[in-house]
């Protein structure tokens, strides 16, 4: 069973899980209406790295659905059980490199949008959440490269005035074990950038990070398994989303921090409201479904616009001119073009016309 630092919590999140495997009926709506909810301040997308330069500014797509936020994710790469991080390599693609964050943060700037930039290690076949080193000297080793790549990372979002930067991604396991490194991390970052500061804490494991009140924001990559229907309703994923709710109506009672959602989104196939990181290992050979995709995250939205201590959060993802899929995009987390669209176009706008003077 998973641990967290707030028994209450724990108890929630396992309710959670016992929810997940159906859903209920439509008999009763919930108690929300879409007109009275708070309007979060942070309408983001994930702008995926294209491999090379734009050929067109991405820029006024973002603003067709009332983004005012981009998330831009440099990324680095750790090979199973080395330690090392590579990053800004000749071989990445040009988005996820030094010149391609430049370039990208200043069309977002430009075009008056908001910048998170989210530096994010990836490994082929193993989870950031389980890096684990036989020895001392081997995380060591890790820890100093990783804090090369997230210092380089520091100075350029200092350099380009973003407005958030993320110090890392679902390190569960090395945040649990080796908690002094991420604490004096964040310090030496502060001292390179007076940027607000967050993480991106997996879905079943934010109410374990021990830092939280040395950051400005708690980041929830918000992937939490709802149902398994092929089709669920509204309705029922909003009732499906209160245990959760109450879980983080607790922890943030403990933190008193806003609260991003650094990540969330759905595929658009069968099912997509379940376990998403399970989904996509048979995205290729499951139905395309826009309904559901576009009704769980029109739940979502519902659900969490209750909550003032939300700020919203960055979708996952968005495809600059359609560039940098990975060949599917008709059943990947973009709701470009889908029925899920016309969701994100409509709570971003009621957002942004909530903050106009």
């Amino acid at each position: 069973m998973l641990q967290f630092a707030y028994p209450a919590v724990s108890t929630l999140l396992s309710l959670v899980l016992l929810l997940q495997v159906s859903c209920p009926t439509d008999s009763q709506s919930p108690d929300t209406n879409g007109d009275s909810l708070h309007q979060p301040s942070v309408g983001g997308l994930t702008l995926v790295a294209p491999p090379s330069p734009f050929t067109e500014n991405p820029m006024p797509e973002v603003q067709k659905v009332h983004a005012n936020w981009i998330a831009l994710i440099p990324y680095g790469f750790t090979r199973k059980g080395q330690s090392m991080v590579s990053f800004n390599h000749e071989r990445q693609w040009w988005g996820e490199r030094k010149d391609g964050i430049i370039r990208s943060a200043q069309l977002a700037q430009d075009a008056g949008l908001k910048v998170m930039l989210k530096p994010q290690v990836w490994s082929h076949n193993w989870w950031t959440g389980d890096y684990d080193f036989a020895t001392t000297e081997e995380w060591v080793a890790w820890e100093d490269a990783y804090r090369s790549y997230i210092l380089f990372y520091a100075e350029l979002a200092d350099s380009l005035e973003v407005d958030l930067f993320a110090i890392g991604t679902e390190f569960k396991t090395s945040i649990a074990t080796r908690p002094a490194f991420w604490s004096k991390l964040i310090s030496e970052v502060r001292d390179v950038c007076e940027i607000p500061l967050t993480y991106a804490a997996n879905w079943d494991n934010y109410a374990n990070i021990p830092f939280w009140e040395e950051l400005d924001y708690v980041g929830i990559n918000a992937y939490f398994p709802l149902c398994l229907e092929e089709t669920p309703s509204v309705t029922q994923l909003e009732k499906l989303w209160k245990p959760t709710l109450s879980a983080v109506d607790e922890f943030y009672q403990h933190v008193q921090k806003p609260i991003l959602f650094t990540e969330y989104g759905y595929l658009s196939i069968d099912g997509c409201a379940h376990k998403t990181w399970e989904l996509e290992q048979r995205v290729a050979s499951t139905p395309i479904n826009e309904q559901a995709q576009a009704n769980a995250l029109e739940a979502l939205y519902r659900t969490w616009s209750t909550r003032p201590y939300w700020e919203g959060g960055f979708l996952w993802k968005w495809f600059p001119g359609g560039h940098g899929h990975e060949g599917y995009p008709e059943r990947d987390y973009t709701p470009q073009g889908k029925t899920a669209e016309q969701i994100v176009r409509k709570y971003h706008l009621k957002w942004l016309d909530s903050k106009s003077p």
